[in-house]
């Protein structure tokens, strides 16, 4: 998926169907001068609904379609054939979606299971029919209900990408290297920081078929919790991934120190994500001798909170120990 095909984030105008009218018919027959009421009830308007769809990865479909209108119901007729409901509409979106209303900026739902849909709005209720109201007293009441109006909302339509692993680091990191190394993913690459300006999303084949999926999140900047930078942009995609690997770079002035404002960041964004398994990958380690590498070990282990391990992805050392951890991780 190239880079400006991946869209996560759409804004639109939905509006229902309204209910169809009930029929204020009165029977007439050959010789049946009198048949009494027999109108039909109005159809039910269209829905407009959410549906989860596991083949979707992006709301790239969605970029055009700022209007979503359903279709209305249709009138009641007589011998109280009620009207046919208006036309539902769906929108398909990826799995780890969320709703929200625009003008209250109000989680209305998240769509997380394949086929799972919801009602963005619901369509009006026909109108009853004549036939509805006779009575002893009004045996021939010449009126029926209107149906029910449209609702209509603006919605903001947001991504959250579904990974198992999500990239965490600072702009220029080798991201977009080791994804491009560990799966079949093909992103930009390029010696300058913010390459990446959207998520990549490559599938890790590990032993025996099983897979298991990797994102590349744009790099983060100290303040990108406040919106600096990409900012929230980017943090969002990152609350969805089950293990978060910290990629940082061997030439780094200080490892650890880019490891706590990294954290940071994430804690100021959302304290939930300190709960997620977490492991550093230290990178471009193939500019190291045996001899350096020893010293930075010896300093690491004494300073670094959690696992770490060297990796080189454009010399593909330590790659494979690396998906061994992470399926470790993953499936413990």
């Amino acid at each position: 998926m190239t880079e400006g095909n991946f869209v996560d984030y759409v804004k639109m105008y939905v509006c229902s169907g309204k209910g169809g009218q009930g029929s204020a018919h009165l029977h007439r027959e050959k010789y049946i001068e009198k048949g009494g009421p027999d109108g039909g009830d109005g159809g039910r308007g269209g829905h407009v609904i959410i549906r989860g769809n596991e083949n979707l990865w992006t709301l790239l479909h969605l970029k055009f379609k700022k209007h979503i209108r359903a279709g209305h119901g249709e009138h009641g007729s007589k011998s109280r054939s009620t009207g046919a409901d208006g036309e539902d509409v769906y929108i398909d979106v990826p799995l780890g979606t969320v709703v929200r209303d625009t003008e209250t900026n109000d989680v209305l739902f998240e769509i997380t299971e394949h086929e799972q849909e919801r009602i963005i709005v619901e369509g009006g209720k026909g109108g009853l029919g004549n036939w509805h109201f006779k009575s002893s007293t009004n045996q021939t009441p010449r009126y029926a209900q209107p149906g029910m109006p449209t609702q209509e909302k603006y919605v903001t339509i947001e991504l959250k990408v579904l990974a198992d692993v999500g990239l965490v680091g600072f702009p220029n990191a080798g991201k977009s290297t080791l994804l491009s190394v560990i799966t079949s993913a093909k992103p930009k690459i390029a010696d300058y920081e913010f390459t990446t300006l959207k998520p990549n999303l490559g599938i890790v084949k590990y032993r025996d078929y099983q897979t298991f999926v990797m994102a590349d999140i744009p790099g983060i900047i100290e303040g990108a919790a406040e919106g600096k930078g990409l900012g929230h942009y980017f943090l969002r995609h990152i609350e969805r991934n089950s293990v978060l690997l910290f990629l940082i770079p061997a030439d780094a002035d200080d490892i650890k120190k880019q490891y706590d404002i990294l954290l940071d960041e994430l804690r100021r964004y959302n304290p939930e994500m300190l709960d997620k398994e977490r492991f550093i990958a230290i990178s471009k380690t193939d500019m190291l001798d045996d001899e350096l590498k020893a010293e930075m070990k010896q300093e690491l282990d004494n300073n670094l909170p959690i696992p770490y391990m060297f990796i080189s992805s454009v010399a593909q050392k330590g790659i494979t120990e690396l998906k061994d951890i992470l399926w470790k991780m993953l499936n413990d």
